[in-house]
């Protein structure tokens, strides 16, 4: 695709800008990384109301409320943990020093220090969120950033492009906005990390471009996370939570429940309390301010093709709240997709958006292997109170994270990683591990005065017992 030059330039004066800054400053200080988390804050508290409601436009129907819980608090939330705790995240961390150095005064110790510029790019579902949560990850460990939002939600990029050039330092926190063009351009400079968040085929591109310069990245990739209800579950208790989950955000989250296995003889409670919760949540779709529109058209028809392509190969749908279909505009109702066919679009691709795969089982051996016979996902939930059955089925399967008994909590965690394995992601952010995502740690051995090895005999010209005396510590 051809890049603008404009454009090219000015990522690339970015990039060399904030690249001098960081030589010149070289580790700031713990009060200043301070300052700088708590701008970003202050840019937020300052400007929330304008950004909830272009997220409202851009989705066609968002209430303000979800974008404050999720994108702005959620974000602020990051932001203040990584505030709080990065003084204690930065300190050198004494290591043991090996025999015989250790007794003879040598010290060791790890340092945390910055990478240096971090690409950042975020999604549409959560499009503050994913750009500026990481931010807080980056910002305590030290390093610069260059922000580049969605384009798929223009009105919340074009105001967050705004707001940042308005309050923040260019070198030390700069954005970019554009559509794919400026995505390979970014991705294609020689940064010290990227963090992308989006699906697995532009993460694949993403991983790609920066492998030319040896640039390490964290992928947040989403999949087809499943929900295992056991028969020790309390079915009424995990339809409740999961249908709580379908009506955030109209299901357009990278953990939201995709698939739900279920015991076949509690499949048809499942459906009915599933059912019945979300019309009580969502008794109407058309026109409801509390119902998420899906983002767009292109969106909306995508998933309307999944339960299309479903129903063709005869599978049954359930919908909720019970009714038509909405005229216009991108609402939809919840549509469970029972027991669809294995070559179903709808089991295969992530669903991102207001429906579920429902498939009922008979022996909790075969959804093990269905699930690992498929990419693994960033998130994985389980519902029941079986101690040994909870235990098979995390000790046998492999996700980015799990919730058991409610689903996509574990992301909310500020004191545990969030991030995928294999096909949804690597890497992670949030809490220390996020901090220690983005720093370099760097090993520090301090040699004590003592110099002994020409009296050890391991310096040449060599003894004649040197090769014993090293032989001799060859054990098992």
């Amino acid at each position: 695709m051809a890049q603008n030059s404009t454009d090219s330039a000015r990522i690339t004066d970015i990039l060399d800008r904030q690249r001098a800054a960081t030589n010149t400053e070289g580790q700031p200080s713990a009060e200043l990384r301070r300052q700088r988390i708590q701008a970003v804050i202050d840019m937020l508290v300052a400007h929330h109301e304008g950004l909830v409601e272009a997220m409202d436009a851009d989705f066609g129907g968002r209430p303000r409320g979800y974008s404050l819980m999720n994108d702005v608090l959620g974000t602020i939330t990051s932001l203040k943990n990584s505030r709080d705790n990065l003084e204690t995240w930065m300190a050198p961390q004494d290591r043991a020093v090996f025999a015989p150095y250790d007794q003879l005064g040598a010290k060791a110790h790890v340092r945390y220090q910055p990478k240096g510029s971090v690409g950042i790019l975020g999604t549409w579902n959560a499009p503050l969120f994913t750009v500026l949560s990481p931010l807080a990850g980056v910002l305590a460990a030290g390093n610069r950033a260059v922000l580049k939002p969605s384009e798929v939600v223009p009105r919340t990029a074009a105001l967050l492009a705004e707001i940042v050039d308005a309050s923040l330092d260019p070198d030390v926190v700069a954005i970019v906005t554009g559509g794919p063009d400026v995505a390979e351009l970014l991705t294609s400079l020689p940064f010290d990390h990227f963090v992308f968040t989006g699906s697995s085929s532009v993460g694949k591109l993403v991983m790609a471009n920066a492998a030319k310069n040896l640039v390490p990245v964290t992928l947040e990739l989403g999949g087809k996370s499943p929900t295992v209800i056991g028969l020790s579950a309390d079915i009424d208790a995990a339809a409740f939570r999961i249908a709580v989950a379908k009506t955030t955000n109209a299901g357009q989250l990278c953990v939201n429940p995709d698939t739900t296995y279920v015991p076949r003889e509690l499949l048809e409670q499942f459906v009915a309390s599933t059912a019945k919760v979300y019309a009580e949540l969502l008794p109407t779709i058309e026109g409801n301010p509390d119902a998420v529109s899906v983002v767009n058209e292109r969106h909306a028809a995508r998933v309307d093709g999944y339960i299309d392509d479903a129903v063709a190969r005869g599978a049954r749908v359930e919908i909720a709240p019970a009714g038509a279909m909405p005229s216009e505009g991108g609402r939809r109702p919840l549509r469970m997709v029972v027991d669809p066919p294995s070559d179903s679009v709808i089991r295969s691709e992530e669903i991102f958006g207001p429906a579920m795969v429902v498939l009922g089982y008979d022996n909790l051996d075969d959804v093990l292997a269905e699930i690992n016979s498929g990419p693994r996902p960033l998130a994985l939930y389980y519902f029941g109170t079986d101690a040994e059955e909870q235990a098979k089925v995390l000790d046998h399967t492999l996700s980015g994270g799990v919730t058991i008994n409610d689903v996509m909590m574990h992301p909310g965690l500020q004191d545990a990683p969030f991030g995928g394995v294999g096909a949804s992601g690597m890497g992670h952010y949030n809490g220390r591990e996020g901090f220690e995502e983005f720093s370099h740690a760097r090993a520090v051995f301090e040699a004590s005065a003592v110099e002994l090895r020409r009296d050890w005999g391991v310096l040449p010209p060599y003894a004649d017992g040197f090769y014993t005396a090293m032989a001799s510590q060859v054990t098992p």
